[in-house]
Parts: structure tokens; sequence; C-alpha cells
């Protein structure tokens, strides 16, 4: 089964998978990336802003990008609240 690495990009910095998973097939390479991205995201959306990025650039054992996928958080303030500090 082929090895592939699932690297994340936050818009600032690229965090390298150096170990890889073995992915049977290309609708299970899209499952791993959708699993990554909300797991990397509930863990590390900043606390000081309400925009980020996350990217999963997926490459296979010949180091080829071959899949990637985006998810965005972003919030923002409605109405007359104070913005917190």
């Amino acid at each position: 089964m082929p090895r592939h690495f699932f690297d994340i990009h936050d818009g600032h910095s690229l965090m390298r998978d150096d170990e890889g998973q073995e992915c049977s097939s290309y609708a299970a390479i899209r499952r791993e990336a959708m699993e990554t991205l909300p797991q990397v995201a509930r863990d590390e959306i900043p606390k000081d802003g309400d925009q980020q990025a996350y990217t999963v650039l997926v490459r296979n054992e010949h180091n080829v990008t071959v899949y990637t996928a985006t998810l965005m958080f972003s919030g923002l303030w409605v109405g007359d609240l104070p913005k917190p500090d």
C-alpha cells in the first residue's frame, strides 16, 4: 500500500509529516485529510484573531503533492456587544 504524508500549513509555517500513512485509495487520502484538518484547527485556532486557514498538502512516496484541502475559520462580532480584549 502506498504511503502518503499529510503536511499542514497554517499561513505562516509548514509542519511536515515525516511519518506518513498508508492509504489504499484516493477516497482514503481525502478522508484522512478531512479528518486531520478539524483536529488541527480545534487545537490551533488563535485566541487573538478571528481569521485563520489551515491547509493540508498530501504528498505521495515520491514527494509529489497529490491532494490539498483547506479549512477556514472566520469569526465576526455583530451587534452592540463590546469587543473582547
